[in-house]
């Protein structure tokens, strides 16, 4: 339950990681819509209340990672948001996202962006910190 609140809670507050916590934050600032990648559940809408779990995509094969990702954009998709006109940000980890949800979610005329891929996990909180 690394990570995680024992019981059920909203999505959102489910997660307590400092990392999770600082993203939260930055995505309640933006004020646009967000949503939670779960390895269990896939796309979570933050109010959503989830039990705990531990389920990892670290735990999981390459196919199954791509089955995982194939089965999120079918979430977004099913969210009814104009993929061809939609501009997401991801700021989860390459777990989440190097096997096929960026490039299935370009395919489907999103515009993706990963604004802090290239930074290290004290590097992210920091820039949150900024933001």
């Amino acid at each position: 339950m690394k990570g995680k609140r024992n019981g059920t809670h909203p999505a959102k507050d489910l997660y307590i990681s400092p990392l999770f916590r600082k993203r939260r934050a930055y995505a309640e600032r933006t004020g646009s819509a967000w949503f939670i990648l779960s390895a269990k559940y896939g796309l979570l809408n933050p109010n959503e209340p989830v039990p705990s779990y531990d389920v990892t995509l670290k735990s999981m094969s390459a196919a199954q990672r791509r089955e995982w990702s194939a089965w999120v954009v079918r979430q977004i998709v099913e969210t009814g948001m104009d993929l061809a006109n939609t501009t997401v940000e991801i700021h989860a980890g390459k777990d989440y996202r190097d096997f096929g949800l960026t490039t299935r979610l370009c395919d489907a005329g999103c515009k993706v962006m990963v604004p802090l891929a290239h930074l290290g996990i004290g590097s992210q909180l920091a820039r949150y910190n900024e933001s």
